[in-house]
């Protein structure tokens, strides 16, 4: 299947990516998931549109290999100014964002996870979080190879990538 394939493809109720040219359908994330995604996107957004520091996209489809085609959604994205000179009407972004965030569902598979960190950081993403709300920690990946782990007691920050930013996992993990 290629991408443009993928954007006529619609199964209500379910998530897609393409991977490599084969279609892959999820189960839609849960709430504790969704709750992590919104508060992690909303004070991105308290810290990046102020500043006019980039693009933010939240679960937006990221072409990042063709020929076989994948196309991978993370749960929020980054991109510095000039790289994407407009945001597609249709289709999607032909690029691997600067920092993204994947928020772990309970039925990710720890190999899928690295698999998929280590396609973004190929393609080009400098700068990846992976959170597990369950566990509550992170994971953050570099595009030096370099990984660092954090518990419910530390903050996410955006290191080069976005100077500044700083996000306490604690607060990203309430469920009140």
């Amino acid at each position: 299947m290629t991408a443009e394939e993928l954007e006529r493809v619609s199964i209500p109720g379910k998530v897609t990516e393409l991977i490599r040219g084969r279609l892959v359908v999820r189960e839609p994330p849960s709430a504790l998931h969704g709750l992590v995604a919104a508060r992690l996107i909303a004070r991105l957004v308290a810290f990046v549109e102020p500043r006019g520091l980039g693009l933010l996209l939240a679960a937006s489809g990221f072409k990042i290999e063709s020929s076989p085609d994948t196309v991978r959604a993370p749960d929020a994205a980054f991109i510095a100014p000039g790289r994407l000179p407009g945001v597609p009407e249709r289709g999607y972004a032909p690029l691997a964002p600067d920092l993204l965030a994947e928020i772990l569902s309970p039925n990710d598979h720890p190999a899928e996870v690295l698999a998929k960190v280590a396609g973004w950081l190929e393609a080009g993403t400098r700068l990846a979080w992976v959170i597990d709300p369950r566990r509550r920690l992170a994971r953050v990946y570099r595009a030096d190879g370099t990984r660092t782990d954090l518990g419910e007691d530390d903050d996410l920050n955006g290191e080069d990538v976005l100077p500044g930013f700083s996000c306490s996992l604690r607060d990203l993990f309430r469920t009140s």
